[in-house]
C-alpha cells in the first residue's frame, strides 16, 4: 500500500531561477560597495590567486565555514580587508555593509517558466517546502507566499546531500521522508541526498538525463504536475 505524500520540497537555484544573474548583480554590488568605500585600494584588481589563498586559509581555520555560506563571505571580505591593511574594526564593519549590499541584489531572482503557475497548483494539494545550500531566503522573491517552510543549510551547519539536513527538515513539517518529494537539479546534492534520506527525489535536468535513482526526470517545470500526480497517486494537479 503506497504513503500519502504529504510534502514537496524544492532546492531553489537553478530549480526554480537561473541563479547566474542575481549572482552576478550581487557580486557587482558587493564590490561596487568596496570599491566606493576603499578606492585607493584597487580592491577589484587583487590577483585571483591571492584571493584563492585567502579563501582556501580562511576555510583551513574555520572549516565549519563550508556550511553557512553567508559567514563565509563575509568573512573573507573582512580577511580581504585585512590584507589590505584595513584595521580590524573598520574592517568588520565594512565585511557586514558589503555583504548586505550582496544581499539586496541575491533575492532579485528571475523565475523560470511555469514556475509560479507550478508551486500555485501544487500548494492546493500538498505543503511546500523550500530547501537550498544556497544562501537565497525563498520568502524574499516573488514566490515566498507559495512556500509553507523555507530552510537554508547554513541555519542547520549541515549541507545536502547531507541526509540529517533532509531529516531535520521534514521532523519540522511533522513528516516521515516516505510522505515527501523532493525536486531539484543537481543530482548529487537533490536526488543522491533526498532518496538516501528515504524521500522520493525528481530530477530536474533541462538538457536530459537518466538517473536509476530518481523516480523522475523532467526537463521542464511543467511536467512536474504529472510526474507528482503519478508517483503520490492523485488527481486534478494539472
Amino acid at each position: 500500500m503506497s504513503t500519502t505524500i504529504r510534502l514537496i520540497t524544492f532546492d531553489l537555484d537553478d530549480t526554480l531561477w537561473d541563479v547566474r544573474p542575481a549572482l552576478e548583480a550581487a557580486e557587482a554590488a558587493q564590490w561596487s560597495y568596496l570599491n566606493a568605500r576603499f578606492p585607493s585600494l584597487a580592491l577589484a584588481a587583487t590577483p585571483r590567486e591571492q584571493i584563492a589563498d585567502l579563501r582556501r586559509t580562511l576555510l583551513e581555520e574555520k572549516p565549519e565555514l563550508t556550511h553557512h555560506i553567508s559567514l563565509f563571505r563575509q568573512s573573507f571580505i573582512e580577511q580581504l580587508l585585512h590584507h589590505h591593511g584595513v584595521p580590524d574594526g573598520e574592517a568588520e564593519s565594512a565585511a557586514g555593509e558589503a555583504f548586505a549590499a550582496f544581499l539586496s541584489q541575491r533575492h532579485e531572482v528571475v523565475l523560470y517558466a511555469d514556475a509560479l503557475s507550478v508551486l500555485t497548483a501544487l500548494g492546493h494539494q500538498f505543503q511546500l517546502g523550500a530547501l537550498t545550500n544556497g544562501n537565497a531566503d525563498v520568502r524574499k522573491t516573488q514566490i515566498g507566499s507559495c512556500f509553507d517552510y523555507a530552510w537554508r543549510a547554513e541555519e542547520f551547519g549541515i549541507s545536502k546531500p547531507d541526509t540529517a539536513l533532509f531529516h531535520k527538515a521534514f521532523e519540522q513539517a511533522g513528516v516521515s521522508a516516505d510522505e515527501v518529494i523532493h525536486v531539484g537539479d543537481c543530482h548529487d546534492n537533490d536526488i543522491v541526498g533526498a532518496v538516501s534520506a528515504g524521500a522520493k527525489a525528481i530530477w530536474f535536468k533541462p538538457d536530459g538525463g537518466e538517473s536509476e535513482i530518481a523516480s523522475r526526470v523532467v526537463q521542464e517545470l511543467s511536467e512536474l504536475p504529472s510526474a507528482i500526480e503519478q508517483l503520490a497517486g492523485q488527481k486534478g494537479l494539472g
